[in-house]
């Protein structure tokens, strides 16, 4: 099972070309292999996480060469949780893309999104520094294809600011990585869990310099206040899959500070002791204060969604920033709700751009189809709003549980339900403007009335939605799991022996000739 860990990564990398140099023109073709690609990921990524889920960890070295020389992929419990995670949430996208015919309006919409999942899973997999920035670089670049799919001057203004903000990360991680190998001589992460230990208290100034600037580009990544500015235009100006496919790209950020701040800078590590949890909690504090008024006051449908992004953000990184195992269990499981609630949300602002004039929150015609789309909206915003008895009103007791204990126990407590009550405001408002209000407002003598939405359309935002319904459902399970995975990186002895002790050509007995 060990080679199948670069699967993953090769698959879509192989696809894309292909369909780029084949099938430039097919359509049709595009379609087939994609929607067979993704389908493959998704078997692939289940495989992976059930060998990993007794606690394995698997370990892919390039070319047979051993780290830290070599380039090696670990699959663990937590990297394979978020290679399924977005396998799956890619399938359901590319179905309402297909359905919806927003793969067509534009050109490589298929060969980007392959690239993409390419950028995505690579940085859940890869167990090296330098290749995690690679990865990316790579779901940057089409990433930002991506969202200027279908053209318009205020989708490519957003793009560029996209671009812009990511560059400046993209920069400091640069920084960081060359501080961090000034000092230590080394980017694999097992191999710089060992090494970082072995500097003295008088030479701490070079790793700590590194690890502020990893967590200042991991917090862009995550759109952490005050470094969100990028995301709300360019989550709301994206195409619709485009955006709902977005929805996990905040948590490669998220993932990155688990991985790097539990393996290489635990919080018991005297060179960087207080760097991450003393000044992380305080700003996903305000980041979901921030995120959740912006749900209040948003003008239009899809910022209101951006901005809920945001907030959600916040509430992951809330539970982040505690550093215990309960505290990272409780994150996970939010991670999984807030992803599939984020994008179901985006897809449900298509559906209603499709019938509306604008997304502008006032009483306008009534939208096409709007039983199913009201529905498919209420569910989908009492879970972003955390009600009960959805999987968001469990990720937050879960969020609050893990707070006992912490110094700002009564701001965590205050924020979280302060901001859920804003939300729920929010959303109901914006429910009501497009939905309710909407029926007492006639539409002109002289509208043509728009084309109901394609049925699959409903099917994808639907197995989003039933996939937020299962993860209420066995909640208790979910939350097992994710406690083990936060075990595992509270104990990472066997990730770093497996890495590090694993034999490659370097390893072997050469003869002189």
């Amino acid at each position: 099972m060990t080679h199948w860990l670069i699967a993953p990564i090769v698959l879509p990398a192989m696809l894309a070309p292909f369909i780029v140099l084949a099938a430039r023109y097919h359509i049709g073709i595009q379609r087939v292999f994609s929607i067979a690609g993704v389908v493959i990921l998704v078997a692939i990524s289940g495989g992976l996480a059930w060998a990993t889920s007794d606690g394995t960890v698997m370990l892919y070295q390039l070319g047979d060469w051993s780290a830290p020389f070599g380039i090696v992929l670990v699959g663990d419990r937590l990297s394979t949780m978020m290679i399924l995670l977005t396998s799956v949430l890619a399938l359901f996208v590319l179905i309402y893309a297909v359905s919806s015919g927003w793969d067509n309006r534009g050109w490589h919409f298929h060969a980007l999104f392959q690239f993409q999942l390419m950028g995505i899973l690579g940085a859940f997999l890869t167990g090296d520094l330098f290749n995690l920035f690679v990865f990316f670089e790579v779901l940057l670049i089409a990433s930002y294809g991506l969202m200027i799919h279908a053209g318009g001057t205020v989708r490519l203004r957003a793009g560029v600011q996209y671009v812009l903000f990511n560059l400046i990360g993209s920069t400091l991680f640069l920084f960081a990585l060359g501080a961090i190998y000034a000092e230590t001589g080394t980017l694999n992460m097992a191999d710089l869990a060992n090494r970082v230990t072995l500097i003295s208290a008088e030479e701490t100034v070079g790793i700590r310099v590194a690890a502020v600037l990893l967590l200042l580009v991991f917090a862009i990544k995550a759109a952490l206040v005050p470094l969100h500015f990028w995301l709300p235009s360019s989550y709301a100006e994206a195409p619709a899959p485009v955006a709902a496919l977005f929805a996990i790209m905040t948590k490669v950020g998220a993932y990155a500070i688990i991985r790097v701040y539990t393996l290489i800078f635990p919080p018991e590590l005297a060179a960087t002791a207080g760097l991450h949890d003393t000044w992380l909690l305080p700003a996903a504090l305000v980041s979901l204060a921030i995120g959740m008024v912006g749900v209040l006051a948003a003008k239009r449908f899809d910022r209101l969604v951006a901005f809920s992004i945001i907030g959600s953000m916040g509430m992951v990184m809330v539970s982040i920033a505690l550093f215990t195992p309960q505290g990272i269990a409780a994150a996970l499981y939010y991670i999984v709700h807030s992803t599939l609630a984020g994008a179901a949300l985006f897809l449900i602002v298509d559906l209603v751009r499709s019938s509306r004039a604008n997304l502008d929150l006032t009483p306008q015609a009534p939208v096409a189809g709007a039983t199913f789309t009201a529905s498919l909206f209420f569910v989908a915003a009492i879970a972003m709003a955390g009600l009960p008895p959805l999987s968001g009103f469990l990720g937050k007791l879960l969020v609050l549980d893990a707070s006992f204990g912490s110094d700002l126990m009564v701001w965590i407590w205050a924020v979280v339900l302060g901001s859920s009550l804003i939300s729920i405001v929010g959303f109901a408002r914006a429910g009501s403007m497009l939905f309710w209000k909407a029926k007492s407002v006639a539409p002109p003598v002289d509208a043509v009335e728009a084309p109901a939405p394609a049925t699959m359309s409903y099917v994808a935002i639907g197995g989003l939605i039933t996939l937020l319904a299962l993860h209420t459902v066995f909640a208790g399970q979910v939350h097992q799991y994710t406690s083990s995975i936060a075990a595992q990186l509270f104990s990472s002895e066997p990730y770093i022996t497996t890495v590090i002790d694993t034999p490659g050509k370097l390893s072997e007995p050469t003869e002189d000739h």
